[in-house]
């Protein structure tokens, strides 16, 4: 009769932006150096399993990325299935490490394979690895396709700006007050006949104020009169 296995989970932990550092623990019961792992709880999330695990035994959070593979031995009389995720964990610890761990080392790739204690383990991080370096280069490569996309399309938006500056200077360049200046010939004599009053309001205006020559003459009084037919 087969006995139920036990299913466990964890990562491939790595950090570091520079050298890429794997990291492997040491265990207090047997001393043996492992890739972070545990046992799942009841009805356990494996993904969320394996991030709990690893915060637990590294003291780092972690950001999980794809699945790597997993490893099946026999612990116990028992079938023991381990799954892992390539992880990759924060610059700085959020926490202290479970008792069950007595130390953490973050170590180049080949000082890591060496340091794991089971054959099983060792040959797992030797292929795993490998696509966990080949992810990073890619992605390397991503950002400095990335950064250089930016810097072209910089590039391009400061040209057409200094295109635009060139074409149209003296926009810039002048005042409120001097725009009135750079006018055309025709919109300024527009603006003084405008601000003047034109030749023939003004004669006009002279014709029809009246002048002194111009006024009646006065009619005679009655004694003038008087006087006139006496003459």
């Amino acid at each position: 009769m087969a006995r139920t296995p036990i299913y466990a989970a964890g990562g491939i932990v790595v950090r570091g932006r520079a050298r890429l550092l794997v990291a492997v623990v040491q265990r207090s019961k047997d001393g043996a150096w492992v890739l972070p792992r545990g046992k799942l709880k009841r009805d356990e999330n494996p993904v969320v399993g394996a991030r709990r695990e690893v915060v637990e035994e590294t003291g780092h959070r972690v950001r999980v990325h794809e699945f790597l593979g997993a490893i099946t031995y026999r612990a116990r009389g028992r079938p023991k299935v381990v799954q892992f995720w390539r992880m990759q964990a924060y610059e700085r610890p959020s926490r202290d490490v479970m008792s069950d761990i007595i130390a953490v080392d973050w170590l180049p790739y080949s000082q890591a394979v060496r340091r794991l204690s089971y054959p099983l383990e060792k040959l797992f991080l030797q292929h795993a690895g490998r696509r966990v370096l080949k992810h990073r280069k890619h992605h390397k490569k991503r950002k400095a396709r990335a950064r250089r996309k930016a810097k072209s399309s910089t590039a391009r938006r400061r040209s057409s700006k200094a295109r635009a500056r060139k074409a149209r200077p003296h926009r810039r360049s002048l005042t409120r007050a001097g725009r009135a200046h750079a006018r055309p010939r025709q919109a300024r004599t527009s603006i003084r006949r405008s601000r003047h009053v034109s030749p023939p309001r003004i004669a006009a205006a002279k014709q029809t104020t009246p002048s002194k020559s111009a006024t009646p003459a006065k009619r005679p009084t009655m004694l003038q009169r008087m006087l006139g037919l006496k003459r």
